[in-house]
């Protein structure tokens, strides 16, 4: 005899997915009932009935056709195959933006366990190879146009220079920073960073001031978005270090051509994103590979 309880049952049926699936189907329908009450109240009502048969099911879940065909046809209506209702699932959506962050904290927390091996023999070798200190922090400007402190494994020697574009940097790095950098294990201390709230596993990639903070209009929507580790962005320059020393004034270049465009890769991520376009992005980006 199981309990009738939704998630309790369905916990015992299904383990800890199946508890997952039924919680957030019934945050999802409320969510929904509640913002679409007024301009789509018969959506709303489908959800509500939806709502009420998971409560009262009990253990019999995942077993009733009912259920089944309420659970299918919130799908229907969510792609628009039977209505005209059109919900956009994007990072304008607090929904959204609470569902990516509830994920990167999750993930981070677990990689950065996973990969403490790694973090502590990367930091042995920068320390053999470029002394004290192991990590680099800088300013770089986050959510909403708030400053953060960004950490990373220092990849250059202490010699100053005048800009703030990599590619003119590039005499200042070691045989072991170009490593770092090319497979981008530099970036494994931002996982910190994702912990702390600072950033995201998929974003804009964290600008020094003087960027991303002196955008105007509606391109300042990408301010509202976490930075990350990686983006859509970064993958379309995955190589812009080698792109800019081509160019005979590569400040310039950066400026007028290769940051307006970062600016319309982020914000054309922030209308299409979803979780499936996450890993694709992270999974891309390990392999370095471009992305449409």
């Amino acid at each position: 005899d199981y309990p009738h309880n939704p998630i309790l049952s369905a916990l015992l049926y299904s383990g800890i997915l199946g508890a997952i699936f039924a919680l957030l189907f019934l945050i999802i329908s409320v969510y929904y009932s509640i913002i679409y009450f007024k301009k789509y109240p018969l959506f709303t009502l489908m959800l509500f009935i939806s709502l009420l048969f998971v409560f009262f099911s009990g253990n019999s879940l995942f077993s009733v056709p009912v259920f089944l065909f309420l659970f299918s046809l919130s799908f229907l209506i969510r792609h628009q195959e039977i209505t005209d209702l059109n919900i956009d699932f994007n990072l304008y959506k607090p929904g959204s933006k609470l569902l990516k962050e509830l994920v990167d904290y999750m993930a981070a927390t677990f990689s950065l366990i996973l990969l403490s091996p790694v973090l502590l023999l990367i930091s042995i070798l920068v320390f053999i190879s470029m002394g004290w200190p192991v990590f680099f922090s800088q300013i770089r400007v986050g959510q909403n146009g708030k400053s953060f402190c960004l950490y990373k494994f220092r990849t250059m020697t202490r010699k100053k220079t005048s800009t703030s574009v990599a590619a003119l940097e590039a005499e200042r790095v070691p045989l072991l920073g170009k490593l770092l950098r090319k497979s981008k294990l530099d970036e494994l201390p931002e996982l910190w960073n994702i912990i702390r709230g600072d950033m995201s596993f998929v974003g804009p990639r964290p600008d020094v001031p003087g960027y991303a903070d002196s955008l105007k209009g509606t391109d300042r929507a990408i301010l509202t978005l976490r930075p990350g580790l990686t983006g859509p962005a970064s993958l379309k320059y995955i190589n812009e270090d080698e792109f800019l020393k081509k160019q005979t004034d590569a400040q310039k270049y950066n400026d007028e051509v290769i940051f307006p465009d970062k600016v319309r890769l982020n914000l054309a991520y922030m209308k299409y994103w979803s979780l499936w376009l996450d890993l694709k992005i992270v999974i891309f980006t390990a392999f370095r590979k471009p992305l449409n």
